[in-house]
């Protein structure tokens, strides 16, 4: 291995970067020589339990440098270790001991394999570790692959990068390799980068390249990567999936304005690393692409004449399409599945990656699915055939195939078919794979399904596997191809069709008449699914249902079939008709869906929040400026309050708790007073902030009878006199701002008067006047964001002069929904989409907004059964329209808002 072998070459450069000290080329050199010797002048096969520590490192080089083969496997996990040391058995293991310190275990003074000379790596493919399959590395491969990487890269020796992967990851193996072969410095670690240490370490050590994965760029957004100084960073690399083509823009212009190149890779472990690179000038133009192939490598386009499995929407240039085959240095040997393999020599010439890809017209290639039987289930790699083949050692016999994010399998029963043996093989499978037991759909079958041919019929199995609808027609779902004869039909038995509904989704076996969703243990998983299946068969789904027993929703289901029956022409007639709904409404339900799908980004419409802003201050002055007694409506004011700050409380300090991304000041509400500067993520929560403190404030003045009777007396000039005072925070004439100018309270407190004086505006002249204020003011809040001014301008010139909007029955539900969750919605989507964002962003949408509502929903509960005896809210609003439009009173707007 040339670069493991030429590490004195780099004299005294510094090599590592650790926060003890750090450590130049030419000790290093003397380490692996040393460590080099230990290991003797006989090539034996070394297991090496990897980590972002100097000395694994100095382990690994050691072995590469003397010719020894290095099978990298996780440091972290026991289980690895064993079983790939029982099925390999390496001459020596070097794996962490009791202190943390790496030590050699040398289980034979020589050699029990036969390997080959040109074996220098074994490494385990993407969501296979642990597998007896491996990818056979030799020493050109890696050397090839690393200078390859560091000379597109441009690396030289005065860069630094940071070990943000671990190093039995090709990705950030090669991170390592690529810099060592140029000279470079690596900034030794094992914090995430959502540590604040992390950016500590990469600060002091002056560091230059930063590599991630998806997922690393879901840690990035959320501690607030887009504001950081960091003055040497040189360049931000991903690899290691599918990065949205939306967020490569992101990605792409935030490096263009800060002065560091976004360069999107593409690559396997079979070809050591990377086998494309995406030019950083074509990032933003081009961000759907993979680019163009490494130095060294080439592509072409085979032919598909098979059938393919594609993973995304059906391409417009099919004729153009074919499967990606890679030729270079750095592919692999090829595969072992046991030692006897370790003496094979090159079995593999080219790789087929088994994506299906397109070459545009400008040359860079384009992934557009996969052609393989391969599924991604959870951000793993599954083989369903080693699925096949792990049932069958347990007596199963089964087809397997991906079916989006889940595993479909069709099991063969040799008897009665039950739901206890679809629960056995859906464990057994989850167990094996790694994978949760929601994301492994299981039917048990009497024949499996076969193609005429008597290949198996995967699209058969997805069909035989997907969850049906408990409301379809009985007779339908009856005569379909392997329907579960045990089944109840809903209409005649809803108990039954419940019960197998809750035992499927939540992977339950003792689902009984008094189950419920929270008691079977439910989670925010899992209740998108099941309230979305809930509501098509019980038409209108109760706000408590998770807490619910079966019987009562069983009973639910029945009324709604006699009331359907009854009158099912009237409705069918009516269903369709024309409703309104309440501006107010329609923006809440409308903005927290802009906020979430913003920050994911499903797409890239922000200002939202500022709307919502004014819609609290419209609906402060609607349900807690009432008529009411003094009295009552200050107490009525700090319920509102309440009802805000303790759930947001609650759920921030979990957050705090939990993740260590905030810091103490977010669950006090108080991080906007503190001003945390512009580099924290904890202006995740100014909005919650922002409210509390202007509902604190206004409940404070109107506590004083002056000031109470002086609101009464003139309900449009006060709200109006209060905007001329936001107006000195709107343009910090007294320099209060904080460093995220826009979202301070005292910034934006102009806002949400403005939508308290829409709420009291009752002539035209009035409302003339506040749309001029929101003309004139509005423009510069936003540096150099027009679209965020429009919409804000939009929104709340809608808010001032229409009251209602035309709508129709189920848009209202949804909108009273949503408006009525949407506080919640906010304070949890930050915890939610960062999980699914990348392959699903709409998912991830609709996974934040069902946590939220699902939040929203035990809140509630929690406040009601914590009302002291005899506590009543106040009267609510009589906000029922004929069309059912609105149903919130004016406790629950208040708390929304």
């Amino acid at each position: 291995m040339t670069f493991a072998r030429q590490l004195a070459a780099h004299g005294d450069r510094v090599a590592f970067i650790t926060p003890s000290g750090e450590l130049s080329y030419r000790e290093l050199a003397r380490r692996v020589s040393a460590t080099a010797k230990r290991l003797g002048p006989v090539r034996r096969l070394v297991l090496l339990a990897g980590a972002n520590r100097v000395d694994a490192l100095v382990v690994h080089l050691a072995a590469l440098s003397a010719g020894h083969p290095v099978l990298l496997v996780p440091g972290d996990s026991d289980s690895t270790i064993d079983a790939l040391t029982e099925a390999y058995d390496p001459d020596v293991v070097a794996r962490q001991d009791e202190r943390g310190h790496v030590t050699l275990h040398e289980r034979r003074p020589g050699t029990a394999h036969t390997l080959h000379p040109d074996l220098a790596l074994l490494l385990s493919t993407s969501g296979s570790t642990g597998s007896p399959k491996l990818v056979r590395l030799s020493h050109d491969n890696v050397q090839a692959n690393a200078a390859s990487i560091a000379g597109y890269l441009g690396i030289t020796d005065t860069d630094r990068a940071a070990t943000t992967l671990p190093p039995h990851y090709c990705y950030g193996l090669s991170v390592i390799h690529s810099h060592l072969v140029r000279g470079a410095g690596l900034i030794l670690t094992d914090r995430s980068v959502a540590d604040a240490g992390f950016w500590e370490e990469f600060r002091a050590a002056r560091g230059t390249s930063l590599a991630g994965v998806p997922y690393t760029f879901d840690l990035l957004d959320r501690v607030g990567f887009a504001d950081m100084e960091l003055p040497h960073l040189r360049r931000v690399t991903q690899a290691g999936g599918r990065l949205a083509p939306e967020r490569v823009a992101r990605y792409a212009e935030q490096g263009r304005r800060a002065g560091w190149e976004l360069f999107v890779m593409y690559g396997q472990t079979e070809a050591t690393a990377r086998m494309a690179y995406l030019p950083p000038h074509l990032a933003a133009a081009r961000p759907e692409a993979v680019g163009v192939a490494i130095p060294g490598g080439s592509f072409r386009l085979a032919p598909v004449d098979t059938p393919t499995e594609p993973d995304t929407a059906q391409n417009p240039d099919a004729d153009d399409v074919g499967e990606l085959v890679y030729s270079g240095p750095n592919v692999m040997l090829g595969y072992a599945q046991g030692p006897a393999d370790l003496a094979l020599g090159r079995t593999v010439h080219e790789l087929h990656t088994g994506d299906l890809a397109r070459r545009a017209p400008d040359g860079l290639y384009e992934i557009v699915g996969r052609r393989s039987r391969f599924a991604k289930i959870c951000g793993l790699r599954i083989d369903p055939q080693r699925v096949e083949a792990l049932l069958e050692r347990h007596g199963i016999t089964a087809f397997c195939v991906g079916d989006g994010d889940a595993l479909a399998v069709a099991a063969l029963t040799d008897g009665v078919e039950s739901h206890s043996d679809e629960t056995r093989v859906r464990r057994l499978v989850a167990q094996e794979c790694g994978i949760p037991p929601r994301a492994v759909r299981v039917r048990v079958v009497p024949e499996l399904p076969r193609l005429a041919s008597g290949k198996p019929d995967h699209e058969a199995v997805r069909r035989l596997t997907r969850p049906r609808s408990p409301a379809a027609d009985p007779a339908g779902a009856a005569g379909e191809a392997g329907a579960d004869p045990d089944a109840a039909p809903w209409s005649t038995d809803p108990g039954a069709a419940l019960r197998s509904l809750y035992a499927d989704i939540l992977d339950r076996d003792d689902v009984t008449d008094d189950s419920s969703f929270v008691a079977l243990g439910g989670d925010s998983l899992c209740y998108v699914e099941m309230s979305l299946r809930l509501e098509e068969a019980l038409g209108t789904l109760p706000t408590d249902w998770p807490a619910r027993p079966i019987r009562e929703l069983a009973s639910l289901a029945t009324e709604s079939g006699d009331r359907a029956e009854d009158t099912g022409a009237r409705e069918t007639c009516s269903r369709g008709a024309r409703r309104s709904v309440e501006t107010g409404i329609a923006l809440r339900a409308i903005g927290i869906v802009l906020v979430v799908g913003s920050h994911i980004p499903v797409f890239t419409l922000q200002g939202s929040a500022h709307i919502l802003i004014g819609v609290a201050g419209y609906n402060f002055a609607r349900f807690h400026l009432t008529a009411a007694a003094h009295r009552d409506r200050v107490r009525h004011l700090w319920r509102g309050v309440a009802r805000i700050a303790l759930p947001s409380m609650v759920w921030i300090s979990c957050a705090v708790l939990l993740t260590g991304l905030y810091d103490p000041a977010n669950a006090l509400l108080v991080n906007s007073l503190l001003d945390q500067g512009t580099e924290r993520h904890e202006w995740h929560y100014w909005f919650v902030e922002a409210l509390v403190y202007f509902l604190v404030v206004l409940g404070a003045l109107l506590a004083v009878p002056l000031l109470d009777r002086l609101e009464r007396r003139h309900p449009f000039g006060v709200p109006l006199a209060l905007v001329a005072i936001g107006l000195v925070g709107r343009y910090d004439l007294l320099g209060l701002a904080p460093a995220r100018f826009h979202l301070g309270p005292a910034v934006v407190f102009w806002l949400f008067a403005l939508g308290w004086a829409a709420a009291r505006a009752t002539s035209a002249r009035q409302r003339l006047l506040l749309t001029a204020v929101l003309l004139l003011t509005t423009p510069g809040l936003f540096q150099d964001q027009p679209q965020r001014t429009l919409l804000v301008v939009a929104g709340l010139t809608l808010l001032i002069w229409v009251p209602t909007l035309p709508s129709l029955g189920p848009l209202n539900r949804v909108a009273g929904v949503l408006a009525s969750s949407s506080l919640y919605i906010y304070l949890t989507h930050f915890q939610v989409y960062p999980f699914l964002r990348d392959d699903f962003p709409v998912l991830a949408l609709l996974a934040s907004l069902a946590v939220g509502i699902g939040y929203a929903t035990v809140a509630t509960r929690v406040v009601r059964r914590l009302r002291p005896a005899g506590s009543h809210p106040a009267e609510p609003d009589k906000c029922f329209e004929r069309d059912g439009s609105r149903l919130l009173g004016s406790w629950r707007t208040v708390k929304s808002s």
